[in-house]
């Protein structure tokens, strides 16, 4: 039984013990190896589980808002909404989807620190009142369309401006500016939201952007603001080691700055870091060319004596489908050959992979070491879950690879001891055994 793109019902294969998502892989390559050898994503909604677990034990005070642009699958918001994790749209697709699937409007946050009037208005009329908000024109477009928000003023931080090119928040001597203009058009601002990026390695600016959080919150105070909320933004890459690391820098903080008493709701936008395991991509090599590197490094296509061979291999599918991540910064990790594909002890030559259109953008891995490949071969690409597997769009008209959704006995007894059922909680969601 398969799932597809847009379904309005999902299947999930229950894998019995000894079925490992290998096997699941193994299959659909055989089945595509007899079909026309298109690109698959095999989804594993046990690895998601295990994500919301390690969070839940290592930041049990941060309740987790997922940004749904990281991946927009139905499924994701489906497992996630039964968990009660939030979620931050930034647009009004994204709302959509979210509200289809009876996520209550109280448990999703509007984040964009330029949003059209139009997406404000749908918020207010469908009930969404958390609006995330850092410029004055901004502002003003709130207070005119959706009197009853409730604002996050989106604060920028030190590593974050050293990271991007344009500085998302504003900054914390603009904040008192801001805070006398929302009580003079009574616009209620209610938190404070940073970002600190998961690339970070400085321990100072969680302590700076939560010492700024505290002053922006006693200035809220004098001017007759009770904010309850603050956001600590998405900067988690995913593994368990850099999760407990953020969590013994900010959890002292949060004790000294906001304590439990103070009646702060705590919370988080990770996205990557719930769904990067959960996908692995197979696709399907479609063309081959060698490249010969003379001793001066210079290229050319005939071989020559002390040439070390090059090959770029093109793939069916890019960074216009299922690695849209590419194009907005992300690395691509260096895929495994399907091992139907590979023999022992073969030499590895270096490789560039390719999608599958002449645009120069369409490099996906710019190096790596694989074996020599032939026109017919499978690589799988692992943690591809924020790559840009189910984006809202891509930008061509090529479809979507299909994702087959799975999961384990034993995780699923898990999700039905956290309290989730088929009936109940997730209802566009099919059971089904794995082979059937």
């Amino acid at each position: 039984m398969k799932g597809f793109v847009d379904a309005p019902n999902y299947f999930i294969e229950l894998l019995e013990l000894g079925t490992t998502l290998d096997d699941v892989i193994d299959n659909h390559v055989y089945e595509q190896n007899l079909a026309e050898k298109n690109a698959f994503v095999v989804a594993d909604l046990g690895a998601l589980m295990r994500q919301h677990v390690l969070w839940k034990t290592t930041m049990p005070l941060v309740r987790p808002f997922y940004p749904v642009s990281c991946n927009s699958s139905p499924v994701v918001i489906e497992v996630l909404s039964a968990l009660g994790v939030g979620f931050v749209c930034a647009n009004k697709a994204e709302t959509t989807l979210v509200l289809d699937h009876d996520v209550p409007p109280e448990n999703i946050i509007l984040s964009g620190v330029c949003k059209q009037l139009s997406l404000i208005k749908h918020a207010a009329k469908t009930g969404i009142n958390y609006l995330v908000c850092e410029n004055e024109a901004e502002l003003r477009k709130i207070a005119r369309a959706h009197p009853e928000a409730k604002l996050l003023l989106q604060v920028s931080t030190e590593a974050q401006v050293e990271e991007a090119s344009l500085t998302i928040g504003c900054s914390l001597k603009s904040c008192r500016h801001l805070l006398e203009m929302a009580k003079e058009l009574s616009v209620n601002v209610v938190g404070v939201t940073f970002q600190v990026p998961a690339s970070c390695r400085d321990p100072q600016t969680y302590t700076h952007a939560l010492s700024d959080a505290r002053c922006i919150f006693d200035m809220a105070k004098e001017l007759g603001f009770d904010m309850k909320i603050l956001d600590i933004g998405g900067g988690f890459s995913g593994s368990e080691f850099q999760l407990k690391q953020v969590h013994s820098i900010v959890r002292p903080l949060l004790e000294a700055y906001f304590p439990s008493a103070s009646g702060v709701s705590v919370i988080a936008e990770p996205g990557h870091f719930f769904v990067f395991s959960s996908f692995t991509l197979a696709v399907n090599v479609i063309g081959k060319k060698a490249v010969y590197r003379d001793l001066h490094c210079s290229t050319h296509d005939e071989l020559t004596p002390n040439d070390a061979p090059e090959f770029v291999y093109y793939m069916n599918d890019g960074v216009y489908g299922s690695f849209m991540g590419k194009l907005f910064g992300n690395v691509i990790t260096t895929p495994s050959v399907h091992k139907m594909s590979l023999t022992l002890d073969e030499p590895v030559f270096s490789s560039s992979l390719w999608g599958p259109s002449c645009d120069p953008l369409e490099q996906v891995v710019e190096h790596c070491l694989l074996p020599e490949l032939a026109v017919g071969d499978w690589l799988i690409f692992s943690n591809m879950g924020s790559s840009g597997q189910e984006g809202p769009a891509t930008l061509s008209d090529t479809d979507q690879p299909p994702v087959y959704y799975t999961i384990s006995t034993d995780d699923w007894f898990e999700m039905q001891e956290a309290g989730i059922s088929l009936d109940d909680t997730m209802k566009n969601l099919s059971l089904v055994q794995y082979g059937l």
